[in-house]
């Protein structure tokens, strides 16, 4: 029992995944106790819940410091428990929290306001959580398997709308479909190193390919495993799921999705390539390449066509995701480069707050019989709620990458990896391609300023809704304006020193 027992630390670093599953059974109860009328006691619970988690992950951070560690291994060896795995769990609660608030006032509009949406929610971010700090791909895969699921149901919430049916059902499919390749490629790399553990997978490859350079089982394995990571970030080929599910959703799940979701993947696609598959990097990467491109050109041009603002802005969700690629391509090109995985984390982080904004605008347009998701709805959005239209240009605005908003320091620090590892030509393709976003952004700033509104009156905006834009926008505009903190905690989680020249131009 020795070395499998568990022990205190174990526990201290669970204790954020344990209160959120403990606040996600404690809104099943609370719900069957409540009046419908007080139904909005779910989104509070849920929010203390969510800062509960913030506090003991602060405390595991605090554990961390002070012993020294960048990290520690817990539960039987499966997590890994370090300052990177720190970084997503933050990202994950404040993405999640902004989620809630934005849900608030919608689900009442709905007639679904329950509270295991609510649960569902919580029980995700478990599953995200997992995933991050999973150092072993048993630990990955389930909770690759639990936000999986969790989503899935919140996609199709909506029971009485027929989008969100058919979304949550192609998101099933496919997703089934991507998770058996994915667990499938795991399986094979069990069965050639005979390990679960990455790092231990990482050393076998060493030694497979030193004998065996082009071994073909690791390449199927890489194949099939690389298929399911690509399908969870949505990366062209694999994107098809994306514009349905985003359009079929709640509005304020399509936000949480493009966020949480999409970072969480991130955070398995880092861990299960830098940490276990780095010795076949002369293989992936250059299917990155390939990848990056192809997501670039497919979503940009696909965004440029759309009338539906959740499919265009899932479009756009999947071309940044061409453009964080990048960082990866020029972070591990020749040898890990620091500033590429930077600028992916620098990328997640303004990412997380100026598309949440976006969601949340097109969110609060939903009220009586008006879905709010066309783009016809936002004509005139100025007339009838001119703080939600500036705050909307300033969100579209950051996507671009125009400074000074958040959105800038994300495209930056891309750029100047691959100009760093000499990768110019990549680096102006994405210019090329950010150049297609500010059009189609602009398209929907001409509705919101230029048309004529198709309703009168002002727009009702509940004071969730309130918080939850005013959050964004000011981290939008406070990332980009004064970025040095936040740049400074990307590189405390990658163990990085700021350098000087840098230091004087953030300030």
């Amino acid at each position: 029992m020795g070395a499998l027992a568990y022990n205190w630390n174990d526990y201290v670093m669970a204790l954020p995944v344990t209160l959120l599953a403990l606040f996600a059974i404690g809104i099943l109860l609370i719900d069957l106790m409540i009046p419908p009328e007080t139904k909005w006691a779910n989104a509070v619970t849920a929010l203390i819940g969510v800062a509960f988690a913030a506090a003991g992950v602060f405390k595991v951070q605090m554990w961390l410091e002070q012993r020294h560690s960048i990290g520690t291994i817990a539960m039987m060896r499966t997590m890994i428990v370090d300052r990177f795995a720190i970084y997503f769990f933050y990202l994950f609660l404040a993405g999640t929290a902004i989620a809630i608030l934005m849900s608030v006032r919608y689900m009442k509009d709905e007639h679904e306001n329950h509270g295991e949406y609510y649960a569902l929610m919580l029980l995700s971010v478990i599953g995200m959580m997992c995933m991050a700090a999973g150092g072993d791909i048993v630990l990955i895969f389930i909770g690759l398997e639990l936000m999986a699921i969790s989503t899935y149901v919140l996609v199709g919430f909506l029971r009485r709308d027929r989008r969100s049916n058919e979304a949550a059902l192609k998101y099933l499919l496919l997703g089934a479909f991507s998770s058996g390749i994915f667990a499938y490629g795991l399986s094979l790399l069990y069965g050639l190193t005979g390990r679960t553990n990455l790092m231990e997978i990482n050393r076998q490859l060493v030694q497979i390919l030193a004998r065996e350079p082009h071994n073909p089982v690791a390449i199927i394995a890489l194949l099939t495993t690389i298929t399911g990571l690509l399908f969870k970030v949505a990366a062209v080929p694999f994107h098809q799921w994306a514009p349905d599910a985003y359009e079929g959703a709640p509005t304020c799940i399509t936000g949480f999705m493009s966020v949480a979701v999409k970072a969480a993947g991130w955070a398995m696609l880092l861990r299960v390539l830098l940490w276990g598959l780095y010795p076949l990097r002369s293989i992936w990467v250059p299917m990155l390449v390939f990848v990056s491109i192809a997501t670039m050109t497919g979503a940009n041009l696909a965004a440029l066509t759309q009338t539906n603002t959740k499919r265009l802005l899932a479009y756009s969700s999947i071309a940044h995701v061409g453009y964080m690629m990048l960082g990866l391509i020029a972070g591990t090109a020749t040898e890990l480069n620091p500033d590429g995985v930077k600028g992916i984390l620098v990328y997640l982080l303004v990412y997380t707050f100026m598309n949440l904004g976006a969601f949340g605008v097109i969110t609060s347009l939903r009220h009586r019989h008006v879905i709010g998701d066309e783009l016809d709805d936002l004509n005139g959005l100025y007339a009838r709620a001119p703080v939600e239209a500036v705050l909307m240009l300033i969100f579209l605005l950051s996507l671009t990458g125009i400074p000074p908003l958040a959105g800038f320091w994300g495209k930056y620090f891309i750029f100047l990896s691959l100009i760093e590892t000499r990768h110019y030509a990549l680096a102006a393709l994405g210019v090329l391609y950010s150049v297609f976003g500010l059009y189609y952004y602009l398209k929907m700033a001409n509705a919101m300023f230029m048309s004529q509104p198709e309703e009168e009156g002002r727009l009702p905006v509940s004071w969730a809704m309130r918080a939850a834009l005013g959050i964004t926008a000011f981290a939008t505009v406070f990332i980009g304006i004064l970025p040095d903190r936040f740049i400074n905690m990307v590189n405390w989680t990658l163990g990085m020193a700021q350098s000087s020249t840098m230091a004087r131009m953030i300030r």
